[in-house]
């Protein structure tokens, strides 16, 4: 027996598909494979519509990801989906990816976060301007002092330490760094519009 994508219509399969593909593809579950995901939850089907219907659900959550969608952006793509001429999606299928993504973005965010990060993170940034009112010198008496420290720590949250960095920068260098920081904003911003 053939199936094709819209034959796939049963929300609750589609959804448990979804939480096999998140699971196995973000959360690091290696022991999910397509012979477990097609036998617990679409057996009737051939391998080769398996594995169109798995190609097809794998690609949908990929965009969905590298995009980073909230939930209105979700919306309009899967609305997009659904009026596909061929390879579209079903009603009770965008069902299912509304549902999926509102429970996994966020966890997914994170997990995607987590896999390209190698060193530790900053955790926490905290900041005071001090005024100093005794030097050994005139002319850095009422000087405002950026006392800036960082939280380090690793990319978990488990019981390793974070690591406390603390320093001082003068005026014109912490203005160096704003500056410094507004133009990666900058490039950002540009690679964002391309």
């Amino acid at each position: 027996m053939s199936h094709d994508f819209k034959m796939a219509d049963d929300t609750k399969n589609i959804l448990a598909l979804l939480n096999g593909i998140a699971k196995r593809n973000y959360y690091g579950e290696t022991d999910i494979t397509d012979e477990f995901l097609k036998q617990e939850i679409f057996p009737s089907f051939t391998d080769e519509d398996f594995s169109n219907l798995l190609s097809k659900c794998s690609s949908l959550i990929k965009s969905m990801v590298s995009a980073d969608m909230d939930l209105n952006q979700s919306e309009v793509y899967l609305t997009s989906q659904m009026k596909k001429p061929e390879g579209g999606i079903t009603e009770n299928q965008a069902n299912a990816f509304r549902k999926f993504w509102k429970i996994h973005k966020n966890k997914i965010h994170e997990a995607v976060i987590s896999h390209s990060t190698w060193n530790n993170t900053l955790k926490h940034v905290s900041w005071r301007i001090d005024i100093q009112s005794q030097a050994r010198h005139i002319d850095q008496i009422n000087a405002p002092t950026a006392i800036m420290e960082l939280q380090l720590g690793p990319k978990t949250t488990n019981t390793q330490k974070s690591e406390v960095v603390r320093f001082e920068m003068d005026e014109a260098k912490l203005g160096s760094v704003l500056q410094t920081m507004q133009d990666i904003e900058n490039e950002v911003n540009k690679y964002c519009q391309q």
